[in-house]
């Protein structure tokens, strides 16, 4: 049973009244570009319209949002074969592995070593978010904390220390597991540990289109998956993971980290930050179908895509570009376009595209790794 989200955003240059600063690099892409034409009645509140300052991530090709965008322009494939742990005799040997990841600088040593990777990865990012929004250092003590929160979506939680701690309990006996077993591999301890390291306790729960001053949202994802619905391109990993193609036979695992730092205008404004883009507002559902399979006709899809639509404040006829969840599974892929052509009419004039080609599926952080493009 699939549970589905959407969003819509708007560019900087779209933005009334005008940012104090400008962007730091051309916008690219968000889940609904849009054109200026006639809409809907939207937000004009300062106090209640929500604008993205900061991104941070942890990828396949780093934890420079820069070179993250450059490398997936350039069509670069993220995805290699598994060198992490022995995969030699699973179906699937490959997938988008984090290598060379360093928290050096975000992550004082001692926890450096004993804390699980999906944590590490939470951490890091969200630091190098607000550094992007020009948060970071001093200016971190400016904010008011109270007013401040976090916010994290994943799948699951650090699986290393589970799997650690399982084979301890086996092995050596319960005196041998780890006290941090269950702290580590709950879902909420990502947004838990990033809120103690920046003092942020402001609620962790909340409207987003009620949002005052900073919040934090991070997704995030270090976890496995049923080999059934992997792809078994073992011999040619790096266009494994092919959205739409004919060829297609299942989805790529990968692994990361996104944050996105969220804040009112006013409070944007104030500050002079750097504005990327206007979050214009969501939907989220659930397809009450079935465990993985979406289905045939969309409706969980495009149902949500109208209720982003809808909370948003913009039509159909504007939105230009998507960036499809498309997993590259021979189901789920058709049944998302069948989803797109219901809501969107004339889907001539749209570009449409999947990050997931490039560097897997992140499951819980799927979204979070691509929203940083917003820049």
């Amino acid at each position: 049973m699939q549970a589905l989200q959407s969003s819509s955003l708007l560019r900087p240059s779209q933005l009334t009244p005008a940012a104090k600063r400008p962007t730091k690099k051309p916008s690219f892409v968000a889940a609904a570009s849009v054109r200026p034409v006639s809409t809907p009645k939207r937000e004009t509140d300062p106090k209640k319209r929500v604008v993205i300052t900061g991104t941070g991530l942890v990828s396949v090709f780093g934890n420079d949002v820069d070179a993250y965008y450059d490398r997936l322009l350039a069509g670069e494939s993220g995805i290699t074969t598994i060198d992490r742990f022995d995969a030699s005799k699973f179906p699937t040997r490959f997938g988008g592995q984090i290598r060379g990841f360093s928290a050096e600088g975000y992550i004082d040593g001692k926890n450096d070593r004993r804390l699980d990777d999906c944590l590490r990865y939470c951490i890091v990012a969200g630091k190098k978010a607000l550094e992007d929004a020009d948060l970071g250092g001093d200016s971190l003590g400016k904010i008011d904390k109270e007013r401040a929160g976090v916010l994290v979506g994943t799948g699951m939680g650090g699986l290393t220390v589970f799997s650690d701690g399982v084979q301890a309990l086996i092995e050596r006996g319960y005196r041998k597991i780890t006290p941090f077993f269950i702290p580590y591999a709950i879902t909420n301890m990502g947004s838990a540990l990033l809120a103690i390291e920046l003092g942020f306790y402001g609620t962790k729960l909340f409207n987003i289109n009620r949002l005052c001053y900073l919040q934090l949202l991070l997704l995030c994802c270090c976890q496995s998956h049923p080999s059934r619905a992997l792809s078994q391109r073992n011999d040619a990993p790096q266009i494994a993971s092919r959205p739409w193609d004919k060829d297609r036979d299942g989805f790529v695992m990968g692994e990361g980290a996104g944050v996105l730092v969220m804040e009112s205008l006013e409070h944007a404004m104030k500050r002079g930050a750097p504005i990327i883009a206007e979050y214009l507002g969501g939907a989220v559902n659930c397809d009450a179908y079935h465990m993985t399979d979406p289905r045939a006709d969309g409706l969980g899809v495009s149902s949500c895509i109208e209720g982003s639509l809808e909370d948003a404040g913009v039509s159909p006829e504007e939105v230009n570009y998507i960036n499809a969840h498309a997993t590259s599974t021979p189901v789920g892929d058709l049944a998302e376009v069948n989803a797109i052509k219901k809501v969107f009419k004339n889907t001539s004039e749209i570009k449409m595209n999947s990050t997931k080609s490039m560097i897997g599926h992140c499951l819980g952080a799927a979204a979070g790794v691509w929203k940083p493009l917003l820049q």
